[in-house]
């Protein structure tokens, strides 16, 4: 997975240094190695150029850490140690843009890449990395959009796996919540 890709031309130099790599480490022990290679979106640009991207990606892991910073311009550190707290005593954020993704903004640019990416290339797989991926509201947000798949840290596993179940079945039509 290349990280902080902005364009499809940085993707397509590193994508040909790996590929050199894996060539050299399968002559070296006369195996053959089957990986793909991605990118994480994380950046607003690399969303709004997903199309481009995905003709040299095979799969894209959503940052939604990242890429929630990016979009609103703050560090999560920095905004949690000092006036988040105040945003949301006094309404500006309903919950906090980390915790559950923010649908309207970051989760558009998700949507929009998703999109473009599978029409670029309709078998790229498609994925969230963070703690969203753990939030049951957000876990149904990435499958309403077409995520294949949710990555997050161990503790959140449990309630990942049970969103993903819930997701799956409500698209099916049995709401079993």
């Amino acid at each position: 997975m290349i990280p902080l890709v902005g364009t499809v031309q940085e993707l397509e130099i590193v994508r040909e240094e790996a590929d050199q790599v894996v060539a050299e480490v399968e002559a070296a022990t006369g195996t053959s190695l089957k990986l793909s290679i991605g990118t994480m979106i994380e950046l607003p640009r690399a969303a709004l150029t997903a199309g481009q991207i995905a003709e040299a990606a095979e799969f894209f892991s959503f940052g939604t850490n990242d890429l929630t910073q990016t979009v609103w311009g703050f560090s999560r550190d920095d905004v949690e140690a000092s006036f988040f707290t105040a945003y949301l005593e006094k309404g500006i954020f309903g919950v906090s843009p980390f915790e559950t993704i923010d649908r309207d903004g970051v989760g558009s640019l998700v949507e929009l890449a998703a999109k473009a990416g599978r029409e670029t290339r309709p078998d790229l797989k498609l994925g969230v990395c963070g703690e969203h991926g753990g939030d049951p509201e957000s876990v149904h947000f990435f499958h309403e959009v077409g995520l294949d798949y949710v990555s997050c840290s161990p503790f959140r596993i449990p309630v990942a796996r049970l969103e993903a179940g819930r997701a799956a079945s409500v698209a099916q039509g049995s709401d079993h919540r």
